[in-house]
C-alpha cells in the first residue's frame, strides 16, 4: 500500500474467497455482495455473505498492506 492506505491494486471477491478458503472456510464467488466495489484502501470493511434467499451473514474483512 502507498500513503494514506491507499492499495497499488484492489481487494475484490476472488481476494476474499481464497482468503476465507485458507482459513478453512469455503464460500463462492457468487455468495459474495460488495455493494460499494472492491477494496482500494486499507481497513476494515463489512462484507455480507447470501447464502440463501433468506439467509445472509456479515463478514468482517481486515484489508492490511504486505510487509
Amino acid at each position: 500500500a502507498g500513503e494514506e492506505g491507499k492499495l497499488f491494486g484492489s481487494v475484490g471477491t476472488s481476494d476474499i474467497v481464497a482468503a476465507c478458503r485458507d482459513a478453512g472456510i469455503e464460500i463462492a464467488k457468487s455468495e459474495i455482495r460488495l455493494p460499494e466495489g472492491v477494496f482500494r484502501v486499507t481497513g476494515e470493511y463489512t462484507v455480507v455473505i447470501h447464502l440463501h434467499a433468506d439467509v445472509d451473514a456479515e463478514l468482517k474483512v481486515n484489508v492490511v498492506a504486505e510487509e
